[in-house]
């Protein structure tokens, strides 16, 4: 049989994101791809490759020819843990519009704080003028957990702006402009010395709650907490215990240990807590659709994925 005949079927699921113009972008890279929306995926048998955001348990079972799952974000977490994925190759999306989505949020969040605006949100709600001088940037030390492709081009954008920026990460990074620890004394020296810490990190079996009362107790006290990578990177308890003493001055929380976050949490109550839904960053089909297509393409050659995961480290 040839292999214009053989079945080559792409399964799509996302609740979030918009089934066309990703069959649009996709198609446009592989004419030759079958391109399917679930509920509607034909003979199971057919799926090689799915195309997923937050799947419903039993989903990936279904496909017994499964060879390849891309995930429609960067981080894969959600996906290492289940039980219905037979042995499949997993990619990650990387593109630059995920990237300069997620940049554009951190600077968002970091320069809120840094030129005072929640003050002034408040001021304006009491109907009062409040003048809070501004502070030059390089004054303000700011620190990213992360140095991973995300959290690397935040903190460079950070430095670039005159920021004073510290980055974490487990292994050794080399970002000019940017003073990069590692090492447990590292995360320490960072987190006690950075009025604005921001959270990249990935989420695997190790970091989780990796950021617990111990560790928030370090940030000097009123310091500024951005969370735009995973809600169980942090002990939420902890964290609202904390924002709720003054502690922790602010926190800017776009993740979340249960999403939708739910009517009546303790965060929603906090003054001092600015929410968003989980779009830090999002997915552009139009930028992100060359980078599936060339894992499908490598897949069929017999070649790894781009951005392949590592089930045993989570990234």
């Amino acid at each position: 049989m040839s292999e214009a005949a053989s079945p080559d079927a792409l399964v799509f699921y996302s609740p979030v994101d918009d089934p066309v113009a990703w069959r649009q972008a996709l198609t446009a890279e592989l004419p030759d791809l079958d391109f399917r929306v679930d509920p509607e995926v034909g003979d199971p048998r057919d799926i090689r490759y799915a195309l997923t955001w937050v799947p419903p348990e039993g989903f990936f079972a279904r496909f017994p020819n499964l060879e390849l799952v891309v995930n429609l974000g960067a981080g894969v977490d959600a996906l290492m843990g289940r039980d219905d994925l037979v042995p499949v190759k997993f990619s990650r999306l990387s593109d630059p519009g995920m990237v300069a989505m997620m940049t554009s949020y951190v600077v968002f969040a970091v320069t809120r704080y840094a030129r005072d605006i929640p003050v002034f949100e408040r001021a304006k709600r009491r109907g009062e003028w409040e003048y809070v001088h501004p502070r030059p940037l390089f004054d303000i030390k700011v620190g990213v957990l992360g140095l991973g492709e995300l959290g690397a081009a935040a903190a460079r954008m950070l430095a670039t702006m005159g920021f004073s920026v510290s980055g974490w990460s487990r292994s050794p990074k080399t970002i000019e402009g940017v003073e990069a620890l590692t090492g447990r004394e590292g995360l320490e020296t960072l987190l006690s010395t950075c009025e604005i810490v921001v959270c990249l990190l990935p989420l695997t079996p190790q970091s989780r709650h990796m950021l617990g009362a111990r560790e928030l107790a370090l940030m000097p006290r009123g310091a500024k907490f951005i969370n735009c990578s995973r809600g169980a990177l942090v002990d939420e308890e902890a964290l609202i215990a904390a924002l709720r003493s003054g502690a922790i001055g602010e926190a800017t929380l776009d993740v979340f240990e249960q999403e939708p976050l739910p009517a009546g949490h303790a965060l929603w109550s906090l003054d001092n807590v600015l929410i968003t839904p989980h779009l830090a960053s999002i997915t552009v089909p139009a930028l992100a659709a060359k980078n599936v297509a060339e894992s499908i393409r490598r897949m069929r050659a017999g070649l790894p994925p781009l951005h392949e995961v590592e089930p045993a480290r989570g990234y």
